[in-house]
């Protein structure tokens, strides 16, 4: 019932809309700011559009966000950028929206939000508010995917990379196979020590990757926990799998748990991202849920959908 409502109160007569643009996300190959001016232009709601400058205070971002009053924040960007702008309003009821303009884009995709400007714009504006629960991760928020391993070490080789093609990203995951070492991992989740070798782990708060790489096919993003996902060892079709297709990776080599929170340690550092940015390296990581962390502007057709299934599966039972 408390999603119908809240799926409702996104449908205001008129709206102010604040857009935090990232100028570096993706090299923007249109000009952002023309088409949301365009798009408004002759609207009954209101635009406002702040970009972020290069060295980012987030405390500088949070007061902006604040002396703006918006009824919606919208993060123009990639996931990079939708983790900073949630950071400044966690907990609070303001709808957070997306224009994808990342090079990955993994929550957009995640939560089905078009990829084209003009209707994610359209989104924006007419979309329902669906509240989502984020990880703390080494206190990091978390929205989408955090790891340990060698995803995490690829992360950091492929943004120093000119050509971030599908063959430059094959030859920097080939080196990397020849230079990257399984990790001893010891993990304590639900109570329970686990010691193993791992290639990688995965906290997973979505399910898939920005390639639509499904890591964690039975996660949710509005229930009561997050997944654990454990990469037992890697091939070049694995790390290729991973980065640039949809097909389903090799469920003998993957083994997933569900927490509230978890600790990991490993024997030696290893490279740590979250949500797509490098974090350097680590050898311990605590990550705990975070209930009802924002809310999140989504088709509504999805949040509709839902409410309809459920409405059929209550008549249903009563019947």
């Amino acid at each position: 019932m408390s999603t119908y409502n809240i799926a409702m109160k996104t449908q205001s007569a008129r709206q102010k809309i604040l857009f935090i643009i990232n100028p570096g996300s993706g090299g923007h190959q249109t000009d952002i700011k023309e088409i949301i001016n365009g798009y408004f232009k002759g609207s009954e709601h209101t635009a406002e559009l702040y970009s972020i400058p290069k060295k980012c205070n987030i405390g500088k971002l949070k007061s902006t966000i604040e002396m703006a009053k918006a009824d919606k924040v919208i993060a123009v960007g990639g996931d990079g950028t939708l983790k900073l702008v949630a950071e400044c309003l966690l907990g609070t009821q303001i709808p957070i929206g997306i224009i994808p303009a990342g090079s990955a884009n993994g929550m957009a995709k995640e939560l089905g939000i078009p990829l084209a400007p003009q209707e994610a714009l359209d989104n924006c504006v007419n979309g329902s508010i669906k509240g989502i629960h984020a990880v703390s991760v080494n206190n990091e928020l978390c929205i989408h995917l955090a790891d340990i391993g060698f995803n995490a070490y690829l992360v950091k080789k492929f943004e120093g990379l000119q050509h971030r093609g599908m063959w430059g990203y094959a030859k920097a995951a080939w080196q990397a196979l020849w230079s990257h070492h399984k990790m001893a991992v010891e993990f304590k989740i639900n109570d329970k020590t686990i010691c193993c070798e791992a290639a990688m782990v995965v906290i997973a708060n979505a399910t898939m990757y920005g390639t639509g790489v499904k890591i964690n096919p039975n996660g949710k993003l509005d229930d009561d926990v997050f997944e654990l996902v454990l990469v037992k060892t890697y091939s070049v079709m694995e790390i290729l799998k991973l980065k640039f297709t949809h097909m389903k990776l090799n469920p003998e080599n993957i083994e997933t748990f569900q927490a509230t929170k978890l600790s990991i340690k490993t024997k030696h550092k290893a490279h740590f991202q979250v949500d797509g940015e490098s974090m350097g390296k680590v050898n311990r990581v605590q990550a705990s849920i975070i209930q009802k962390a924002i809310n999140v502007i989504v088709p509504a057709s999805s949040v509709l959908l839902n409410i309809l299934l459920l409405t059929i599966l209550f008549q249903h039972l009563i019947c």
